[in-house]
């Protein structure tokens, strides 16, 4: 076992460890009392075709999703986003971090490879807006990016290999940033950042880049953050902040007035918006989850994750497409997760 945790510490960053271990908690610590919504069905002999979710929400596992290249891999697969063309752009951890694929599962680009040293160190979120530009988070370069599909970059947040001072000797609390986790743009093109690691903030900037406001403080009430994985904003502009180790989200107004909380998640790790009246979460603790939820907090349906993680592993991120299959991004072991999976609508 000592063998085996030195094995995870080389391999691995120490926030990449607790990753890993929030998402392979044991499943009795799963709190909810929704089924797992997993079904099994023979297609033809030797054949069998895997559903999840229940109701007007049952999807097909689409196997061997994508068609991976000899000898590519993506390592740890941090993020995942759709462009308006149901191209999936992959956010990895790997020798390719930036990656887009067919919805058929066929390698269509990638750029990034080389680039580790100078700007890729610790990807882990992307967001892709209503204009089809791209935008990362990188965790340990402390800086948000804007590209365009070649990956020019347009727009650059923070201060590259800087860590903000989470609390300063006047009690200034968490300027841009420290360990940034995601990214979200809005209609009106204000950009909104949850930060994340290091500090326990959300970010608004204006579209040009400039920080008009913050809000957030360590904490379990109103609008403190234990971290603040990932971040969205629903059809109505509210925003909501995956407040993972609190075991909730957050919904704020867009000036960062506190709306209401739910509670009905375990770990929630990343949360999106089609704007088709649903919001996506993944759920990183309790069993690993990816769930359904109405913008009133209805749950719609929710599946786990199984312990050979055939139908779902060590959930990271989550996107939809226009035929609304869903995209889920993996992190974990070679074993048991580093892959993204779709699930086809049926």
């Amino acid at each position: 076992m000592v063998d085996r945790v030195v094995e995870l510490f080389d391999a691995i960053t120490v926030s990449e460890l607790l990753d890993v271990c929030a998402m392979n908690r044991e499943m009795w610590d799963n709190i909810h009392a929704t089924p797992t919504a997993i079904e099994t069905h023979h297609v033809e002999q030797g054949e069998t075709m895997t559903i999840v979710g229940t109701g007007e929400f049952r999807y097909e596992v689409v196997p061997d999703w994508p068609k991976m290249p000899e000898a590519w891999e993506f390592g740890m697969a941090s993020d995942v986003a759709v462009d308006s063309r149901d191209n999936v752009w992959v956010y990895s951890r790997g020798e390719f971090p930036v990656t887009w694929w067919t919805p058929e599962g066929d390698l269509a680009g990638s750029w990034g490879w080389g680039m580790s040293d100078a700007f890729f160190k610790e990807p882990h979120g992307i967001y892709i807006d209503g204009d089809d530009y791209v935008w990362f988070t990188e965790k340990q370069r402390h800086t948000v990016t804007k590209h365009d599909r070649s990956g020019k970059l347009l727009l650059e947040l923070g201060t590259r290999d800087w860590a903000a001072v989470t609390v300063t000797h006047d009690g200034v609390h968490g300027e841009p940033f420290n360990s940034p986790t995601g990214v979200a743009v809005a209609a009106d093109g204000r950009v909104f950042v949850s930060d994340g690691y290091g500090n326990r903030r959300v970010h608004r900037f204006n579209a040009e880049g400039e920080l008009e406001l913050s809000w957030g403080l360590p904490g379990k009430g109103p609008g403190q953050f234990a971290l603040p994985h990932n971040i969205g904003i629903d059809d109505r502009g509210r925003v909501f902040v995956c407040d993972r180790e609190n075991n909730r989200i957050q919904i704020f107004d867009a000036d960062g007035g506190f709306i209401t909380e739910w509670t009905d998640v375990t770990g929630p790790g990343d949360v999106h918006f089609r704007g088709d009246g649903f919001a996506y979460v993944i759920e990183q603790g309790g069993g690993r989850a990816v769930s359904i939820w109405s913008l009133d907090g209805e749950l719609m349906t929710r599946w786990k994750g199984d312990n050979a993680a055939e139908v779902l592993g060590a959930v990271h991120g989550i996107w939809t497409d226009s035929q609304k299959s869903i995209y889920v991004a993996e992190i974990g072991t070679p074993e048991s997760g580093q892959r993204v999976r779709k699930y086809q609508r049926i």
